[in-house]
């Protein structure tokens, strides 16, 4: 699963592209992302 499909964005990006995406939700993607990252750094 993408991460904009995550959070719930994808379908403004499609709509819209990524300037459409309100501050907060990016944000929480950058968030999102940064967590999944450290998550598979662990697991190495």
């Amino acid at each position: 699963m993408k991460l904009g499909e995550r959070l719930g964005v994808d379908d403004i990006v499609r709509r819209e592209g990524w300037g459409g995406v309100p501050a907060r939700e990016c944000g929480n993607l950058v968030r999102e992302a940064i967590r999944m990252a450290e998550e598979q750094l662990q697991h190495q």
